[in-house]
């Protein structure tokens, strides 16, 4: 696709197919379960900011994340330009996993994206997070999905 469907910024990162590549783990793991995932993409921390799980825990809250019926809500955040990322999970999830987990997820994330393979940094964290939350959020009948499943981008 000429130019892309992505903002300029991105495409450093990810393709448009990328993008489509990570939006469809994002469905696929949530079939499995009824937290919710998302992954949001931005150029650059705001300069208020220069810690990224603190602007995860923020945007986290301003993208509506603490409102899914059973906490259970986790956002990947990546700030492309400064090169810095985090995982956030609400407090049902994080009760079940603790800091370790999060931490072993971004480390392998942080080795894929060195090596540039951003799409399967992506992917396989969207994956591991989607079978946490399978185990202790299991699908229920009458599961809906509360967020969009596409990259959310800042």
């Amino acid at each position: 696709m000429l130019g892309g469907r992505h903002p300029r910024w991105t495409r450093g990162l990810l393709s448009d197919d990328d993008f489509d590549a990570v939006a469809q783990a994002v469905v696929a793991a949530e079939r499995q379960t009824s937290g919710e995932i998302r992954v949001h993409l931005e150029r650059r921390m705001p300069a208020h900011t220069r810690d990224a799980l603190a602007r995860a825990t923020e945007l986290f809250e301003k993208l509506g994340m603490t409102a899914t019926a059973e906490r259970s809500g986790v956002l990947i955040y990546v700030a492309i330009e400064d090169r810095k990322l985090a995982i956030a999970g609400d407090a049902g999830v994080h009760a079940h996993v603790g800091d370790e987990y999060w931490q072993r997820i971004r480390d392998v994330m942080v080795t894929r994206l060195r090596d540039g393979r951003p799409r399967e940094a992506l992917v396989h964290a969207v994956s591991e997070v989607g079978e946490v939350l399978r185990r202790f959020f299991p699908r229920r009948p009458d599961d809906r999905n509360e967020l969009s499943d596409e990259v959310s981008l800042g």
